[in-house]
């Protein structure tokens, strides 16, 4: 779980996604913000970082066969990389638009799918990069900076 690189030391997390597995639903963003406040990270940072990695991680939930997160934490930020295996994303310009959502009315009634991930995590991200393929799957990153308090 812990990697050194020179001087500085980074932090690897890694976490398995299943589809529709709404009893370890928000585990994997939960150990996160744990890990980040255990750290010292600024509380800003950490609600920021605990946001975007519980959107993304429902959202792997929801739409996606299965998927990995992965998160690196160094001293100055803290990226956090999602990859599924699923349906993909065929207009991502609609899909970050508030309250787009192709979620199905089971999740809807359940709470979730209300199509506020994505742009919560835009909102959540200095930097976010999406890149889908139809039929095949997501690729998320978001990067959080100067995070340390």
């Amino acid at each position: 779980m812990n990697e050194q690189t020179g001087s500085e030391q980074t932090i690897a997390l890694e976490f398995t996604l299943e589809s529709m597995d709404f009893v370890r639903a928000g585990e994997a963003s939960g150990k996160v913000k744990q890990y980040l406040k255990k750290l010292g990270f600024k509380p800003e940072a950490v609600r920021r970082a605990a946001i975007a990695a519980y959107e993304a991680e429902m959202n792997v939930i929801i739409h996606a066969t299965r998927g990995i997160m992965r998160v690196e934490i160094s001293h100055d930020r803290i990226v956090i990389l999602l990859e599924d295996e699923g349906p993909g994303i065929s207009d991502i310009e609609q899909a970050m638009r508030e309250g787009f959502s192709t979620a199905p009315e089971a999740i809807r009634e359940l709470g979730f799918g209300a199509g506020m991930g994505l742009p919560n995590i835009k909102r959540c991200a200095d930097e976010m990069d999406l890149r889908s393929v139809p039929g095949q799957g997501t690729r998320l990153k978001i990067i959080i900076t100067n995070a340390q308090a």
